[in-house]
């Protein structure tokens, strides 16, 4: 493996040591002068001068070049003679004796002027080498492979740092039992899966997972991006893929791992624009050609992860190719308090600090969140110079990371702060009022993030999977409550409501299209269901398949469910105007309520509705 990589940059290395050897002699034929003029001797040249053949003459300390007036026979005009003491040359001349200058022994330059190019060349060829290696040496490289390569000792990551994903981690030890002990696990002719895809939401741990599978089982374990294999040259991402398996195959067993298959996998023929698009087709030709080429037996296994499933090209995951996909979801909530107690691990805590208290307040959160979550925490502990981390940094880190960091020095009027004290106080009276809805855990009026002017945080207290048309009814009202106090307060509305309707609406369209709750409109679904990203030509809008009397239909019973919510949240605050109105002033000067004032403000809103329930005069708890 390592000689066939190490080929290409060995021709380029002989290529540079011979254009520097060319450069080399080049030089020193432009500096060696007995390459342009004639040698004389002393004599010669005195005879030449005597003689009136010499044009011109440039003398120096040691030797004398002239120019002829007449070239010499081989054309040269310029002749060269080192000089001998004028005194000495006087009597030899007299005496008739031919003489000439010695050169003295150079060997000191010489070897310089032969070391100091070499020297020159080496340091340039070394420095593009280190800078430009992505450029120059990958063009002799480009059809090489750009996996990392992880030995079984740089692995220290086993399935005890995986947490929260206890489904997959038991799908995943068969992998690694074929390939501890093949013999034994294919002795009734199974084999190992050639494919194994880890498919789930951005930070699940489908990384990890792979990761994991290689420390456990002690193989090598080949890391690549699915992006690194194309490039703009045509042919390049079929030559990796080659060189990937073939590099595979020499060091069998390993794991190939190849992360964001998305990138590389694409459905060939969605798209009608030319360019690239054929060189990622070849590359996805030349992978399911390796898929279907190499023997399952020799312990080469191929995992993949991606995030979108639907763009992949239906030939790559036939059986065959990818035989098992794995689903890695978020966790839930017995799954989260293991992930935490993994980081936990790391950070000093206090008494306090309780995992399963956390796990409750962050449903929906991944192992990447939570991860996140924990270091969050600890950085705020380090900011008030604690010494450990307090369950209350935990509650600021999940605040911190819902809603964004506190924006204290965005100064309101005080008509606004008035005005967002009362639409928050809105949305927690009418939450405290309806049931079957999240618990309130936090109501402030301190800016957050980019355009919050303040926030009301609701917490489940388990998961849910499924919800019915009353409990969505009840948090659509939720969500109009402070539209719904605006109104009642100042007679006027604002634009605090904006995303609280856009998101009441995307529900009540939901309710009518995708869950069939409109008896109006009977018991179908409108929603075409197509892969998102598979659209014949990918332009433009989804087209809808409906009428236009059934879309008229449709936009009027959404409205109708809206203005029903935003009554019933009307209906609610009319009935607790005093308790509205009392803690919207008393919000105004603590600007936060923490759980302890909205458990007794509760309290009395709960009492105001069932008393009023008593009399049949006041909030209806059932979906109208």
């Amino acid at each position: 493996m390592d000689q066939s990589s190490d080929k290409p940059r060995t021709r380029f290395d002989i290529g540079y040591f011979l254009l520097a050897l060319s450069a080399i002699l080049l030089i020193h034929q432009l500096l060696d002068t007995s390459s342009r003029v004639q040698i004389v001797s002393y004599s010669e040249f005195y005879d030449m001068l005597r003689e009136g053949k010499i044009a011109d003459v440039e003398v120096g300390e040691k030797t004398v070049r002239a120019t002829l007036k007449t070239p010499m026979r081989d054309g040269r005009k310029d002749i060269f003679a080192r000089r001998v003491d004028p005194n000495f040359a006087q009597e030899l001349e007299a005496a008739k004796v031919k003489y000439s200058g010695a050169a003295e022994s150079t060997w000191v330059s010489t070897l310089l002027s032969w070391i100091l190019p070499a020297t020159i060349f080496f340091l340039i060829w070394s420095f593009v080498s280190r800078r430009l290696g992505q450029g120059l040496g990958s063009i002799m490289s480009v059809g090489q492979s750009k996996a990392k390569i992880f030995v079984e000792k740089d692995i220290r990551i086993g399935f005890r740092e995986v947490a929260g994903v206890d489904e997959a981690k038991e799908e995943l030890q068969e992998i690694v039992a074929f390939l501890k002990d093949p013999a034994t696990y294919g002795r009734l002719g199974a084999h190992v899966p050639k494919g194994i895809l880890l498919v789930g939401p951005p930070g699940t741990g489908k990384t990890l997972l792979a990761r994991a599978v290689a420390g456990e089982a002690g193989v090598p374990f080949f890391s690549i991006n699915g992006s690194e294999f194309v490039e703009m040259f045509v042919g390049v991402g079929a030559a990796r893929v080659r060189d990937l398996f073939a590099q595979a195959r020499a060091t069998a067993p390993c794991i190939i791992f190849i992360d964001e298959l998305d990138a590389l996998g694409r459905a060939r023929g969605i798209s009608g624009l030319s360019g690239g698009h054929d060189e990622k087709e070849q590359t996805l030709n030349q992978l399911l050609s390796e898929l279907d080429g190499f023997d399952p037996t020799v312990g080469v296994v191929l995992l993949a992860a991606t995030n979108r499933p639907e763009v992949l090209d239906p030939a790559l995951l036939r059986a065959g190719r990818f035989d098992r996909q794995i689903s890695v979801d978020r966790p839930d909530k017995n799954g989260r308090v293991a992930i935490l107690q993994v980081h936990l691990a790391k950070v000093k805590l206090d008494g306090d600090v309780d995992a399963a208290q956390i796990a409750a307040m962050t449903p929906g959160f991944t192992g990447a969140d939570l991860a996140n979550l924990v270091n969050e925490a600890a950085m705020l502990a380090t900011r008030r110079k604690a010494t450990a981390v307090s369950a209350a940094d935990f509650t600021a880190a999940i605040e911190r990371v819902l809603a964004c960091p506190e924006k204290r020095k965005r100064i309101l009027n005080p008509r606004e702060r008035r005005i967002v004290a009362y639409h928050e106080m809105g949305h927690a009276i009418v939450a405290m009022a309806l049931p079957d809805v999240d618990a309130i855990k936090k109501v402030s009026i301190i800016p957050r993030g980019l355009g919050a002017l303040g926030y009301t945080m609701q917490m489940p207290t388990e998961d849910r999977y499924l919800m019915t048309r009353t409990e969505l009814l009840h948090r659509m009202t939720v969500l109009l409550g402070g539209r719904a106090a605006e109104m009642l307060i100042f007679q006027e509305a604002t634009t605090g409501a904006a995303d609280d309707l856009q998101r009441a609406t995307e529900m009540a369209r939901a309710m009518v299209t995708r869950y069939g709750m409109e008896e109006e409109l009977g018991r179908a679904s409108f929603v075409v269901e197509r892969p998102r990203y598979l659209d014949l030509q990918g332009l433009g809008p989804q087209q809808s398949e409906m009428s236009d009397e059934t879309s008229a239909r449709i936009d009027e019973a959404i409205g109708r469910l809206v203005e029903e919510a935003f009554e019933r949240a009307t209906e609610v605050l009319r009935a607790c105007a005093s308790v509205h109105r009392e803690s919207a002033e008393r919000l105004l000067e603590t600007e936060t309520f923490g759980e302890e004032d909205l458990g007794a403000l509760s309290a009395r809103v709960k009492a105001i509705v069932s008393a009023q329930a008593a009399t049949h005069v006041g909030v209806s708890d059932s979906a109208r």
